[in-house]
């Protein structure tokens, strides 16, 4: 086999070094679009001699056994249930797909993903040829990025880059609607970015302020703030009322949770200092965040500075899993697009030795944008983190099922990331009493992502259920979304130093993160793995949360999909019932817990009594391994 790989090799290099530009009968279609997506209208051809950064992704060395890897430890009944894939152990021989898995903790997650040596020298083989040069963009070397004139992209491509512009945004974008690479790379490269790929803006930006709320200097809310008691006003200690959320500071410092940060949103310290001081007046005032940046990111201070998203998405963490250690990420614009950056976001976290447990994200786009070559190697990014231990949740759309925004469609419009079978996707819900699904939540079915094994049930519980309602409008054999819910309207932040409300999924995605760091910090403080990716776990346990059964999610004119019994389309398998999640996850309940450690007591003390030596050391052993309970 080697050998056959060296002789293609300097086949290939023959090929790219006499011939220079490929002929097009050797090239070989990579990606196409019959048009530019709705939203996008085509200005000019771009500039020749414009230099545009482009990434080149190399095809993975066994993507199949990562995702066995990841389902093997993620799913309950697994006997490497928790054992979460490492960064730095290596075994080798677990990069065969077929080789049975006994220790999924010792491997390497980079192993999976790394290229093979003939495809890294075929690559580059073809750039060198071309008078270019690559930098690796990932820790395992699957994604490297070039510089390169339009006019030389167009000649290696076959493409014909030009300039689109984004009509809502009036955003202007390079980008072709077709482009091939030479046959012999087909089996060495993946795809290039960004060509046929348009996804140009973030969904989650929380809706516009409702009706400000003062905050008093005492702090306390006056205004339009509830009355005590009444959960009109999302607040945490509404949160805490409605999910059962623990009031007791989280103690385990391993326990990290990460906020992602795009578009040029900050996260403002001042204002998470008024919050806290306002609505979790139990915190430390000077209770704060972690700051990392990527892609020339920043976060500068002052209510000119001050977003909404960052704003809401810091304090909903750092406000509701109190004391859990949170870093917000900011992302720069040097990524040249928001999808570039949410490649450097997963690629500088598995840079990490030691990755965030839960991390969420409030941004994303309409599937139909992106190169589904694209979503599919972002997506098993995604795997990568999961399989090292990292929860991944992310905001499905405010568009109920016209995606990211209402806007006009003939077919329905999921959302990506939230399409991805290895994130989960939290949707919106409203009210308490009771809760019921917000109109504004995204939902649907992915055209891209077939319906994942841990769901195939639930969802086709639902569509049996749906019938031949909406029938054409949607891929019935698409990965459905969301997973689960979470509050989504008339939630408090503070913002440039006011009290507002807002609305949208940006508000459901890090309530239920936060839920999960709260559960993670418990599950740590008994010995316990984190909770990894959520998704085997949560379909295995729907009971654990609050079914929500009334509400829809219009759209695209129609009333969208409606709320049911089980998941559905609209709010997943429910929002969080935290009592119920902890024993899903193994921690007994506090009642059974105390009235058993009282019991034992008893018995101990009996037994030092009668001084039965076995007996003690017996009951002893037992109470070490208690699981631990934190009310």
């Amino acid at each position: 086999m080697v050998a056959i790989r060296f002789a293609f090799l300097v086949s290939l290099v023959a090929v790219v070094v006499t011939a220079g530009r490929i002929p097009r009968s050797d090239m070989i279609v990579r990606a196409s679009r019959s048009a530019a997506p709705s939203g996008f209208e085509l200005v000019a051809a771009a500039p020749a001699e414009q230099t545009i950064p482009l990434r080149i992704a190399l095809v993975q060395n066994n993507i199949a056994g990562l995702e066995k890897a990841l389902y093997d430890v993620s799913t309950p009944g697994s006997p490497n249930y928790g054992n979460h894939l490492s960064k730095e152990e290596v075994r080798d021989s677990m990069r065969d797909s077929n080789v049975s898995i006994t220790d999924a903790s010792h491997c390497q997650v980079e192993s999976y993903v790394r290229p093979s040596q003939a495809s890294i020298d075929a690559v580059n083989a073809y750039l060198k040829a071309n008078g270019l040069s690559s930098t690796t963009l990932s820790p395992a070397g699957d994604w490297i990025g070039i510089q390169v004139p339009v006019s030389k992209a167009n000649e290696m491509f076959n493409a014909e880059f030009a300039v689109f512009n984004h009509k809502q945004t009036g955003d202007q974008t390079i980008r072709t609607l077709s482009y091939s690479i030479p046959s012999a790379l087909q089996e060495h490269l993946d795809f290039v970015h960004p060509t046929t790929n348009f996804a140009a803006g973030g969904l989650g930006s929380p809706s516009l302020p409702l009706s400000p709320v003062k905050i008093s200097h005492n702090g306390t809310a006056t205004g339009s703030q509830p009355e005590t008691g009444s959960c009109s006003i999302i607040t945490p200690a509404c949160l805490q009322k409605i999910y059962g959320l623990p009031t007791a500071e989280a103690t385990q410092k391993s326990n990290q949770i990460a906020v992602s940060g795009y578009i040029g949103e900050y996260a403002q310290k001042a204002d998470l200092t008024e919050f806290l001081v306002a609505l979790r007046p139990d915190m430390s005032a000077t209770t704060t965040f972690s700051l990392a940046t990527i892609d020339g990111g920043s976060d500068p201070q002052g209510p000119l500075s001050a977003g909404v998203e960052a704003n809401l998405d810091v304090q909903y963490t750092v406000g509701v899993a109190q004391g859990v250690p949170t870093t917000f990420i900011s992302v720069g614009s040097s990524n040249s697009d928001g999808f570039g950056g949410f490649l450097d976001t997963v690629n500088y976290l598995l840079s990490l030795p030691t990755i965030p447990n839960v991390l969420t994200t409030s941004y994303g786009y309409n599937e139909p944008e992106l190169d589904p070559n694209a979503a599919n190697n972002l997506c098993n990014a995604y795997m990568q983190l999961g399989a090292r231990g990292t929860s991944i949740l992310f905001s499905s759309g405010d568009g109920g099922v016209s995606g990211s925004q209402s806007q006009s469609c003939t077919t329905f419009i999921p959302t990506f990331p939230s399409t991805c079978p290895y994130v989960t996707s939290v949707g919106g819900t409203t009210g308490s009493a009771p809760e019921t699904a917000a109109g504004l939540s995204a939902g649907g079915f992915s055209t891209i992502f077939a319906t994942p094994s841990y769901q195939s049930n639930s969802v086709a519980a639902y569509l049996k259920g749906l019938g031949s309602t909406y029938s054409g409008l949607y891929n019935a054999k698409g990965r459905g979304f969301p997973d689960i819910a979470a509050q989504a309207e008339n939630v408090e932040i503070i913002n440039a130093g006011d009290a507002v409300t807002v609305a949208g999924t940006s508000c459901s995605s890090p309530i239920f993160a936060s839920t999960i760091a709260l559960l993670n910090d418990q599950l740590i403080a008994a010995g316990k793995s984190s909770l990894g990716f959520l998704n085997p776990w949560l379909y295995s346990h729907p009971n654990a949360l609050h079914d929500i059964t009334s509400g829809n999610n219009p759209g695209c004119n129609t009333n969208g999909f409606p709320a049911s019994r089980g998941w559905d389309p609209v709010t997943g398998l429910g929002s969080p019932n935290f009592a119920a999640l902890r024993t899903a996850a193994g921690l007994w309940p506090c009642d059974i817990v105390k009235s058993t450690i009282l019991a034992e007591y008893r018995l101990k003390s009996a037994v030092k009594k009668l001084s039965f030596g076995k007996i003690g050391a017996t009951v002893y052993a037992f109470d070490i391994a208690f699981p631990i309970c934190v009310a």
